[in-house]
């Protein structure tokens, strides 16, 4: 972070100063808002949250070095006061972003793949120079200024992941740190019931193209008709990624290994490459040639974008991890979330990995589908019943739509039991997906066949 003097916090952030707080003081970060993450010279933000208040950690966290408190009431601290916390940290994220002029912004967005995508474009502007990106997903209204404070002068690429949960989201983000490139990978069926339609998600999406200025550049799927047509709606010059001959950016002779690990020639309007993905599935492709796209667009070269993506391993957890325990069993644990499109990607990849051997899978009913929640989960049964499964366990509530379309699936209330009935099945060779939405937690049915730890 750059280091700021807690009157120009307050200044920033239209705050008052409480509590003794010395003016002169120097907020040098991290800026958090876990008083266990707290370090000396820390700015610590009270968020209050459905089961936890940050302003009742406040005393602590000044007591374990922060300078200072970001609270929308007074506490037993030094403290900033400010009427809205959040409106007031993507205040100050703003000017620290406003005082980078040499740091060149990435912002990524679409309805699935935002995580892996800016992984691996935070691998490649590394190659380049001083790089920030989210950890995870940290990709909304807190964590998304939480991640831009982490930039100094030294940062010369911040790549940020922008979410939407409705129209109007994706813009509010891109104004707190300006995009210069904005990738927009593909809309799909995520938040269904929130948007309304894929139209409206569509809508949503496209707030990112229109926020580049006219000498940035929009990196547009090419094989997404609703992302392609984003092309229209953007003051900046475009470039399509994808697997179409029209793409200025694509993957030419893709296979699949026995792994459902993707190999392809990177082709670039300079030059192509050849890239052997260590990363699972098919659906990994486009993941790759996004982050190709944009990294070529920062003055990448071809040959240096393929050597990165070959070498790239999953940075954030519970995205397609494949582990194979000592007796032979594979667990794919794909559990971070789940929508209908991620689905249908997830038991693609499980055909493949699962090729020859008994597959089993632990799913849950999908959630914020709207009108179309019974047929889509009704849908996802069907799905599970002809992938060819030797179980299939549905867990958690909800699940009538998908045990109707999956009549032979075994319903059971948690994950505790669903680890429980798998475990007792298993025998070696056997290969388990477990997939569902992030409420359901289901990354635990894979941290129990693992024993304990899903790495």
């Amino acid at each position: 972070m750059i280091p700021l003097p807690l009157a120009r916090v307050a200044e920033v952030t239209s705050g008052a100063l409480t509590g003794m707080a010395d003016a002169r003081a120097v907020i040098r970060g991290p800026v958090v808002i876990d008083s266990r993450a707290v370090e000396p010279g820390s700015l610590f933000v009270a968020i209050k949250g459905a089961r936890a208040d940050g302003h009742d950690f406040a005393a602590r966290a000044c007591a374990d070095g922060a300078v200072a408190v970001l609270a929308s009431r007074p506490v037993e601290a030094p403290a900033v006061i400010v009427e809205d916390v959040q409106a007031a940290l993507a205040a100050l994220a703003n000017a620290v972003a406003s005082e980078l002029p040499d740091t060149t912004v990435v912002g990524v967005t679409g309805s699935s793949g935002k995580t892996t995508t800016k992984d691996l474009l935070a691998r490649l502007a590394a190659r380049m120079g001083p790089t920030v990106a989210p950890v995870g997903s940290y990709n909304n209204e807190i964590g998304h200024p939480l991640t831009v404070l982490r930039a100094d002068e030294a940062t010369r690429f911040l790549i940020l992941e922008l979410s939407a949960r409705n129209i109007g989201h994706i813009a509010d983000l891109a104004r707190i740190a300006p995009p210069r490139i904005g990738v927009v990978l593909n809309v799909g069926t995520a938040h269904l019931g929130v948007f309304g339609g894929k139209e409206a998600i569509a809508r949503a999406k496209g707030e990112l193209p229109e926020a580049l200025p006219e000498d940035g550049v929009a990196v547009l799927n090419a094989d997404d008709p609703l992302v392609a047509a984003m092309a229209s709606r953007t003051r900046a010059r475009v470039t399509f990624f994808g697997r179409s001959a029209d793409a200025q950016v694509r993957a030419e002779d893709v296979t699949l290994d026995a792994r459902g690990r993707a190999s392809f020639t990177l082709r670039t309007p300079t030059g192509a490459a050849p890239v052997s993905l260590r990363l699972y599935g098919a659906h990994a492709v486009e993941n790759a040639l996004a982050a190709a796209a944009a990294a070529y667009e920062l003055g990448l070269p071809v040959g240096t974008i393929a050597e990165e993506l070959s070498e790239a391993e999953p940075r954030s957890r519970w995205r397609m991890e494949v582990t194979e325990r000592a007796d032979g069993v594979t667990v794919v644990n794909d559990a971070y979330n789940a929508n209908p499109d991620s689905m249908r990607a997830a038991f693609g990849s499980l055909a493949v990995i699962g090729e020859g051997r008994r597959k089993f899978a632990v799913i849950a009913a999908l959630r914020e589908l709207g009108e179309e929640s019974v047929a889509l989960n009704e849908q996802l049964g069907r799905l599970a019943a002809g992938a060819g499964l030797e179980g299939l366990i549905v867990v958690g509530e909800d699940a009538g739509p998908v045990l109707a379309g999956a009549p032979g699936a075994l319903y059971v209330p948690d994950v505790e039991t669903a680890a429980a009935e798998l475990s007792a099945r298993l025998a070696p060779g056997d290969v388990v997906l477990v997939k569902g939405p992030r409420a359901e937690a289901l990354e635990r049915v894979a941290e129990a066949l693992l024993g304990g730890d899903d790495r």
